[in-house]
């Protein structure tokens, strides 16, 4: 046939491949190779061979079910930086202060608002006032200096005048710009005037401002355009009143709560709960966001956490699909999802999941739990990164990083069974027998179905004794 030959004479070597699905029983197994020699019409058989003593499978410890599902964060800040800005426009080479300006809409509204910053010191933290005066790019440097620079002096006076009248204390800090060219190139990228590309292309051509106004004005189509349009927009003095919005304190976010939980925001709720140690307390501000905040994903999700850290499996996955009901892209419920898809033993599933969890602050750690599943171990190794979780450390050991995988172990937050087994393995692999008793010890005292199945794990082989 078209088989390998093998030589009678000098013999030789044949390579068989075959993969089995793993069921449990393989822990405790023998195989075997059988043989059928054919030669004609005759069969011959060969006594058969045994090749191995059960499967090792600590690849296929359940360490998924312990990792760190992804948590939604809040966007609480107490300090809020805002700004209310107004302008006062100037006629042309004119630094003048109008009357109509003063009482314009937008001015009063300034105003107002820098009295009430400046009047509610619980609340609001008013920073300073600036004040940018402009003029436009034509009339030459040595105009716009000056011109700009009274522009600058006239608000400066007359804001000082309104602060000292208001007994307002705050900085004012001004400053002025002579010709308004980055303006003036703005307003042109945004306006339909024609030839505007042309006139952008002076602008990125030549930097001398004097070369650049004759070039503009050579454009004899547009300019006026410019000068009724354009240009008037750019005698100005913007003021800008800088302050912080203070929100509410921690204190003052916990007794909301406790007294009437709805005058907080979806994002104060959430921050409520990073301020208690206690899961029960926690739980409840969760449920309450859920309550109060029935489309914001993040509660849904963080409860879903909860219930994963105490493996509660079913409840994690149910919260975790309500969250994904509100928001299907999020990162964090898709990294989520992936790790109870895995824990299922479903990894196709998993990874269609986690190819979503990119900005999940645990997202590479699931993805290390994927590439454990996958074979991939130097892979799920530098997912893991320095994390220390038993998934971690079980990368470690499959990747035969021993000390590494002891060192994790170690240093692991919540030390459970899994933990101690998987530091007996390191042990046994590394001929540390007194390693292997010790930590066997305490997975007999943590969870003895687990102690149990070492005494068919082919790990163990060597330490009958250690294990027993």
């Amino acid at each position: 046939g078209n088989d390998q030959t093998i030589s009678y004479k000098t013999g030789g070597t044949y390579t068989m491949k075959a993969s089995f699905d793993y069921v449990p029983e393989m822990a405790k197994s023998e195989l075997y190779l059988d043989f059928k020699i054919k030669k004609g019409k005759k069969e011959y058989t060969i006594p058969s061979v045994k090749i191995a003593d059960g499967v090792i499978a600590t690849s296929e410890l359940p360490t998924v079910n312990s990792a760190n599902a992804a948590y939604a964060p809040d966007a609480f800040q107490r300090i809020i930086k805002q700004a209310k800005e107004a302008q006062i426009m100037f006629l042309i080479q004119q630094a003048n202060l109008r009357a109509s300006e003063l009482k314009s809409d937008s001015l009063k509204a300034f105003h107002k608002q820098v009295v009430t910053v400046a009047g509610d010191t619980k609340n609001y933290k008013l920073n300073n006032i600036e004040i940018s005066a402009y003029a436009s790019p034509d009339g030459g440097v040595e105009l716009n200096t000056t011109l700009a620079e009274n522009r600058q002096n006239n608000t400066e006076k007359y804001m000082n005048q309104q602060l000292k009248k208001g007994k307002i204390e705050t900085e004012v800090d001004a400053k002025y710009t002579a010709q308004d060219w980055d303006g003036f190139q703005e307003l042109v990228s945004k306006s339909n005037i024609q030839d505007k590309d042309l006139i952008l292309r002076v602008l990125s051509m030549y930097s001398d401002p004097e070369q650049r106004e004759t070039e503009i004005k050579n454009i004899s189509s547009v300019y006026k355009t410019l000068a009724d349009e354009i240009l008037p927009q750019l005698r100005r003095a913007r003021l800008t009143a800088n302050y912080d919005v203070i929100g509410r304190s921690d204190e003052e976010i916990n007794a909301a709560f406790d007294t009437d939980a709805k005058v907080l925001s979806n994002d104060e709720l959430l921050y409520a709960a990073t301020l208690t140690n206690d899961n029960a307390r926690k739980e409840a501000i969760y449920k309450k966001t859920v309550e109060l905040y029935p489309n914001d994903f993040r509660a849904y999700n963080n409860l879903g956490m909860m219930a994963y850290a105490n493996g509660d499996l079913a409840t994690a996955e149910n919260y975790f699909k309500q969250a994904a009901s509100k928001n299907a892209n999020a990162a964090e419920v898709n990294t989520n999802l992936g790790l109870i898809e895995l824990t299922k033993g479903n990894v196709a599933n998993a990874e269609t999941y986690l190819s979503k969890s990119t900005g999940a602050n645990t997202a590479n750690e699931a993805l290390g739990n994927l590439y454990i599943k996958q074979g991939q171990y130097d892979r799920a190794v530098q997912a893991f990164g320095d994390t220390k979780t038993n998934s971690a450390a079980l990368a470690q050991i499959l990747a035969k990083d021993y000390n590494k995988a002891k060192s994790t172990l170690s240093a692991v937050k919540n030390p459970d069974a899994y933990t101690n087994y998987l530091m007996a393995v390191v042990g046994a692999r590394t001929n540390n027998a007194d390693l292997v008793k010790s930590s066997m010890d305490k997975v007999k005292q943590q969870d003895a179905a687990l102690a149990a199945k070492a005494q068919n794990d082919r790990e163990f082989a060597k330490y009958a004794n250690e294990v027993k």
